[in-house]
C-alpha cells in the first residue's frame, strides 16, 4: 500500500492515471467521520491537557493529501505562528483570532522551521535540498547543501540545540537510491560556526522530525517509515552514543496516520503524530492520550502562546490549536551558560 504522506504530487497524478482516477474527494471515511475528542489513556494525562478542552480548527484549504501544511513555529515577538504549505512553496502566518495570510512566497518547498539561538529563521528547503538561515537584512545563509562532497538528500525537519549547533533530519525522496548522490536516510549535526557537518544518525529508514529532551540529554527521532520514535543519549560533544539507540514509542495501529514531525513539553513529554491522531507520550515512553481531530495525519505540532501553552499542529491540509495546562520549550532554545 503507498504511503500518501511520503509521495509526491508528480507520483499521485501517476498513480491516479494508472488506477483510473486517485479518490482524494467525496465522503470521509468512517474513521474520519468521528467526533474530534481527546482520549485519556493514562491518569497522569489530566495534569497536562483536559479531556474537555476544545480542539479549535484555525485554518484550512492548504496542500491536502499531496502537498502538507507543515513546520509550525510561533513568533514570541510577534504573537503569531509561521507554517508551510509544502507544494505551493509559501509561508503562511497565523495570528490569534485573524485569518491565515501569505507571509512568504518562493519558499523552496520549505517544510521544517526553527529559529537558532540568535532567533534567525531555519528551515529545511526539499526543492533546492538544503538547511538555510534568514539573517536579519534579509540575506540567505546555506547551513547545509552536502555533505562529502554529495548533495544532500531532502532535507525535513531542522532543530536547534543551546550551544547553537544545528540538527536536521534528511529522510530523502521517492525517486529510486540510484538517482541520488548520498545513499543514507540520515540525521546530520552542523556546528554553531557552521564550520563542520557530521552524519551522527544512520539507522532510520526515513528519519522526520526530531525534539530534544528538556536538559538535552536525549534526542528523539520519528522513523516514519517503521512508524515508531527512536531515542538516542547524547555525548558532550553533541554526537549520540549509538550503542543507546531504542525504540521509545510505536506508533503503529490499524487507523492512518504515521510518525512526523514532534516537540517536547518543560517536563519532558512528547508529543507526535501517530495512528488515529496525535499522542502526547511521557519520558518514559508510556502513552498517556490522543488527541483525535480526524485528518489522515498529524504533520507538525508546536508550542506558542504568551505562556507557550497552546499546542498547535498542523494536518495535511488544516492548522489546529488545543490549550494546555503545562508550556512547551520555548523557540529559541536558551542559551545555556558553560
Amino acid at each position: 500500500m503507498h504511503d500518501l504522506s511520503l509521495l509526491s504530487r508528480r507520483d499521485l497524478l501517476k498513480m491516479a492515471g494508472a488506477a483510473g482516477g486517485l479518490a482524494l474527494t467525496g465522503a470521509p471515511p468512517l474513521w474520519a467521520q468521528a467526533s474530534k475528542k481527546i482520549e485519556s489513556m493514562a491518569p497522569e494525562l489530566d495534569r497536562i491537557l483536559s479531556t474537555t478542552e476544545p480542539i479549535r480548527e484555525l485554518a484550512s484549504g492548504y496542500g491536502g493529501d499531496i502537498g502538507p501544511a507543515e513546520g509550525p513555529l510561533w513568533w514570541s515577538e510577534g504573537h503569531y505562528l509561521l507554517f508551510n504549505d509544502i507544494n505551493a512553496a509559501r509561508r503562511l502566518k497565523y495570528t490569534p483570532g485573524q485569518a491565515a495570510t501569505v507571509a512568504m512566497e518562493k519558499t523552496n518547498e520549505a517544510n521544517g522551521l526553527t529559529r537558532d539561538v540568535q532567533g534567525r529563521l531555519v528551515s529545511a528547503e526539499h526543492l533546492t535540498r538544503r538547511v538555510t538561515r534568514y539573517e536579519p537584512d534579509g540575506s540567505l545563509t546555506v547551513i547545509a547543501n552536502s555533505f562529502q562532497g554529495k548533495r544532500l538528500l531532502r532535507p525535513n525537519d531542522v532543530i536547534v540545540k543551546s550551544d547553537g549547533a544545528i540538527y536536521f533530519t534528511d529522510p530523502g525522496g521517492t525517486a529510486a537510491p540510484e538517482q541520488w548522490d548520498m545513499t543514507v536516510s540520515g540525521v546530520y549535526r552542523v556546528s554553531a560556526d557552521l564550520g563542520s557537518i557530521s552524519l551522527i544518525i544512520d539507522d532510520m529508514v526515513r528519519p522526520n522530525g526530531l525534539a530534544f529532551s528538556p536538559d538535552e540529554s536525549v534526542l528523539y527521532v520519528a522513523d516514519t517509515r517503521r512508524r515508531h520514535v527512536r531515542a538516542y543519549e547524547m555525548q558532550p560533544n553533541g554526537t549520540i552514543f549509538k550503542d543507546t539507540s531504542r525504540v521509545f514509542v510505536d506508533l503503529n495501529g490499524a487507523e492512518p496516520g504515521v510518525p512526523d514531525g514532534m516537540k517536547v513539553d518543560t517536563a519532558g513529554n512528547v508529543y507526535c503524530g501517530g495512528s488515529g491522531g496525535l499522542y502526547i507520550i511521557d519520558s518514559k515512553g508510556r502513552k498517556l492520550g490522543r488527541i483525535v481531530h480526524g485528518h489522515p495525519a498529524t504533520t507538525n505540532v508546536a508550542f506558542g502562546g504568551d505562556d507557550w501553552k497552546t499546542l498547535y499542529f498542523t494536518t495535511r491540509s488544516t492548522l489546529f490549536s488545543v490549550g494546555l495546562k503545562i508550556a512547551g520549550v520555548p523557540v529559541p532554545v536558551k542559551k545555556r551558560s558553560t
